[in-house]
């Protein structure tokens, strides 16, 4: 494996390839197209209004271009093919006025009818190189398909080795891992397509869980410890310091965790559940129970958003409590930063809550009992590995709220233990969502209007953040300037976005909670963990661009207080596919549901490319549909794990792998 400086990319291709998460050449071979575009050509004769169409001619009027607002322009031209005459029309391609009279090209867009013909693209490729199966790839702003597709092929000419034994490809009749990536980057039919996800389905899996099985010998199996002591009903009295009464499935998931502190084992525990069923509080009990043992403990949450919001839960929690809590972040001032890491040290303060900070060297513990993850997803195994290293044979809970089946769980983590809570608590009064088949918020102003009139406020949320003419999607800067003045004297409107620092999107989460903004426009930096009890509608533009369980993860945001939430999911994709994909949400709010039904909705043509299962970085790998892959990788993962001639494999693949796989350590 390579760094993308060692493959030789400059540094302006390796700043725009670390957007996408491609770090190295593993992470760029497997950065698959999220759906494949086929391309034939169709003589005139055969066009229908409405088609996707492809055709070469030669550029015979010069084009005019306009200038509509921003950045927005709007261009017209002519061009010759055989012996029809077409008037196209293209947006944001100004440029293409300097092409000179006569010059061939390819138009790419949707026929209107007559002559008319609405371009999504053009290039000046011969047409004959153009046609067949194309893959198109998840971008971001100011990154093209173009620079994605020739980094690949870039690394699709280098070394690539084989992870599967050959006597399992030769067993199961998979392709070589180069050809399996040339087939999945560079297909010439769904053939080649299919049997190359044959093949990388087998590797994922295999990989995950050589790596679950060297590492559990590693780490906690039979590791023996002393039992924390301390009075359950003690523990439970927590209780009378909620303003709300525990869930049957709260109750129990925080008995299974209580047994596991007090038993002679390490504790190694996942807590998954829906968006809003209460984790946060179950673990609550857990810390209770660890620092009435006599222990300290450590909350580690991925921003300081969330930190600052665990820290006042916990601070309200505890109130009445001879223990102090305290937060630790890199933002904090150094003399309070320092003051704390002393506290920490003497072991006066019993709870830290804090992000990535807490993983530093200068950060000691006076005695560390329990650490809890939350969003453990978004923290490598190394960092997580040096949090619990602060202690002596610490109790590990982590939190996921992207949860699976707790049959699927426990076939995947073996011999780890899964909680699962189900249930949301019955003052959660749900949210109600609604699929808009146009990307435009006119149709629902008035419930807009009505829902700030009612003192209540409002998320939009923007796939992107500022206009880009190579990411065609609403973004945050313009909604929010067009929103000003739409709701001016009306209204106050915020905006947020990943550009900002900690500091101002901190305090603009801080306004929107004090009711200073009635709508906060932003990207999905308020995905997690944001918590503004107020905020009962949100609006998504472009929601075809999300993944459903992140789509789920947004909506939770408005269901947080009393009132019963709406989620409005606006876009103007008319694919019947993408639009029963959206639906799933419409018709329901149950997160394991609707996991497991945007996992079997995923065929070949756009399964690849996404990292959102819930279930490990599996990318191409299927929980739900590939059981008998899942089945026979799991067996050969415990022939080869024990096998001496694969030790080098091995290494290998726990070294490539330690930052990828999630839930273990």
């Amino acid at each position: 494996m390579k760094t993308l400086k060692e493959m030789k990319f400059p540094a302006k291709k390796i700043e725009l390839l670390n957007k996408l998460g491609i770090v190295d050449s593993e992470s760029l071979l497997t950065y698959y197209p999220f759906r494949y575009e086929v391309k034939e050509y169709k003589p005139y004769q055969q066009w229908k209004s409405g088609d996707t169409v492809i055709f070469e001619g030669n550029l015979i009027s010069y084009p005019n271009t306009t200038r509509l607002h921003g950045k927005m322009s709007v261009s017209r031209f002519s061009i010759e093919n055989d012996d029809d005459i077409f008037d196209i029309t293209i947006y944001n391609r100004p440029w293409i006025k300097s092409l000179k009279i006569g010059t061939k090209m390819t138009i790419i867009g949707k026929y209107v009818d007559g002559n008319k013909i609405i371009a999504n693209n053009y290039n000046l490729t011969p047409l004959q190189a153009q046609l067949g199966i194309k893959p198109i790839y998840s971008t971001k702003e100011g990154i093209t398909q173009r620079t994605i597709t020739s980094a690949i092929n870039h690394a699709l000419n280098g070394e690539i080795e084989d992870v599967v034994p050959l006597e399992y490809q030769h067993k199961y009749r998979l392709l070589s891992r180069k050809q399996a990536f040339k087939f999945i980057h560079q297909p010439t039919s769904f053939k080649e397509v299919e049997l190359a996800l044959r093949t990388l389905k087998y590797e994922e899996f295999l990989k995950f869980f050589l790596t679950i099985l060297c590492l559990q010998d590693e780490s906690f199996k039979g590791l023996e410890k002393k039992p924390k002591e301390f009075d359950i009903d003690q523990v439970f009295s927590l209780q009378e310091n909620l303003p709300f009464l525990l869930t049957v499935d709260q109750m129990f998931v925080i008995k299974e965790i209580l047994n596991d502190l007090a038993s002679q084992h390490v504790m190694y525990r996942l807590v998954q559940g829906d968006v809003g069923c209460g984790k946060t509080i179950v673990c609550a009990f857990a810390m209770y129970a660890a620092m009435l043992a006599g222990y300290q403990c450590a909350l580690l949450a991925p921003t300081e958003v969330l930190v600052k919001q665990h820290y006042e839960s916990l601070a309200e929690t505890y109130r009445h409590l001879p223990f102090r809590v305290a937060m630790l972040y890199s933002a904090m001032p150094s003399k309070q930063k320092q003051e704390v890491i002393e506290e920490i040290k003497k072991g006066n303060i019993q709870c830290v809550v804090g992000t990535h900070s807490l993983i530093q060297d200068e950060v000691r513990f006076n005695k560390l009992g329990l650490v809890v993850v939350d969003e453990q997803q978004r923290f490598g195994v190394e960092q997580r590995k040096k949090i619990k290293a602060k202690g002596e044979k610490v109790d590990f809970l982590l939190m996921s709220a992207t949860p699976i089946p707790r049959t699927l769980a426990n076939t995947l983590y073996g011999d780890m233990a899964v909680s699962t809570i189900e249930s949301l608590p019955p003052n959660r009064k749900g949210v109600d969502t609604y699929l808009i088949k146009e990307n435009s918020i006119r149709s629902i102003m008035q419930d807009i209007k009505n829902t700030i009139n009612k003192g209540q406020q409002v998320y939009i949320i923007c796939p992107s953040i500022e206009q880009n003419d190579n990411f065609q999607a609403r973004n945050v800067v313009d909604i929010y300037h067009n929103l000003k003045e739409e709701f001016i004297g009306f209204c106050s409107i915020g905006m947020m976005h990943g550009k900002m620092s900690s500091d101002e999107k901190t305090k603009i989460i801080s306004d929107f909670q004090k009711g200073i903004y009635d709508i906060l426009v932003s990207t999905t930096v308020v995905e997690v963990g944001v918590n503004v009890v107020n905020a009962t509608m949100m609006i998504i533009y472009d929601a075809h661009r999300f993944g459903l369980s992140q789509l789920h993860q947004l909506r939770g945001r408005v269901q947080r207080g009393s009132y019963r939430g709406k989620c409005y999911l606006l876009t103007s994709n008319q694919d019947k596919q993408t639009l029963n994909r959206l639906q799933i949400l419409v018709n329901s709010t149950d997160g394991f549901e609707i996991s497991k039904k945007d996992l079997l909705l995923r065929g070949p043509g756009d399964i690849l490319g996404t990292r959102q299962s819930g279930a490990s970085n599996f990318i191409v790998g299927n929980i739900f549909t590939d059981q008998n892959i899942i089945e026979q990788a799991q067996k050969d993962a415990r022939v080869i794990a024990v096998d001496q001639r694969y030790r080098l494999l091995i290494n290998k693949i726990i070294e490539e792998n330690m930052n990828n796989v999630r839930y273990i350590d």
